[in-house]
């Protein structure tokens, strides 16, 4: 048996902004700091003894899992940091209100846009002031797999080589693994570890600084199959009710 714990970064400064962030690098908001540390110290009272870090290369989720592994007393744990499990990339939705958005395009395709498994957004404009690719973190990606939008499926995709190449052979060395990363990134990863179905998928939030348990069998696979919201680490109710308030983002008013 295995564990695993996945970890969305806390509240970011572009999610209090309720602004489109994918690739563009943000750090965490006030409140976020909070729920970072906070998620520490969840896995400190449940006693998860952490052995490794595997998180994104984007501040927010680099920052969150410091932030807890100090809460922790585990700073000095190894890290490794792969731009797989980076948020997923929105396109030219990039730095875009998600409200605004809504009423410009009508809630129906902003739907799609943020929540279908297999359409992307509009691919990034040579013009889009937050176009991340010219970041210098991702100088040395090869042209074909540098995004200018994705889908969850294109997350899906780029995302699984780094679980079984990256983060499968520690959990098969009986290491207890934390994952720090983004919403999409880690339902990405939930997608294949719970065989959630391509039309299910879209249902599935991911609540800010909540760690999600994961206790794997000898084929990496949960022992237990039960909802997301089962595995959290706190009070149930709230993380819910957390996750509902991403769900309805594209609603709020700006």
């Amino acid at each position: 048996m295995s564990t695993l714990v996945l970890l969305r970064h806390g509240e970011s400064t572009w999610n209090a902004e309720n602004l489109f962030t994918g690739w563009w690098d943000v750090d965490l908001s006030p409140a976020g700091e909070v729920q970072a540390t906070q998620s520490g110290a969840l896995m400190a009272d449940a006693e998860i003894a952490l052995d490794v870090v595997h998180t994104s290369l984007q501040t927010r989720a680099i920052r969150t899992a410091n932030l807890a592994l100090d809460e922790m007393g585990l700073s000095w744990l190894p890290v490794r940091r792969h731009w797989r499990l980076n948020e997923r990339h929105y396109g030219d939705l990039t730095g875009k209100n998600k409200a605004e958005t809504t009423e410009e395009y009508g809630e129906e395709q902003v739907f799609v846009w943020r929540r279908s498994y297999d359409v992307r957004p509009p691919a990034t404009a040579p013009d889009n002031p937050y176009n991340p690719n010219s970041d210098r973190r991702y100088a040395d990606l090869p042209p074909e797999v540098l995004p200018s939008s994705e889908c969850l499926a294109d997350v899906v995709d780029r995302m699984l080589p780094y679980w079984f190449d990256g983060i499968v052979p520690d959990l098969a060395m009986g290491r207890v693994v934390l994952v720090a990363a983004h919403g999409n990134s880690l339902r990405a990863l939930i997608k294949h570890l719970d065989r959630i179905a391509d039309d299910a998928i879209a249902d599935l939030n991911i609540a800010t600084g909540v760690p999600y348990v994961y206790e794997l069998d000898d084929h990496f696979a949960p022992k237990q199959h039960k909802p997301v919201i089962e595995r959290a680490l706190g009070d149930r109710t709230a993380i819910a009710a957390a996750a509902q308030r991403v769900a309805d983002q594209a609603k709020q008013k700006a």
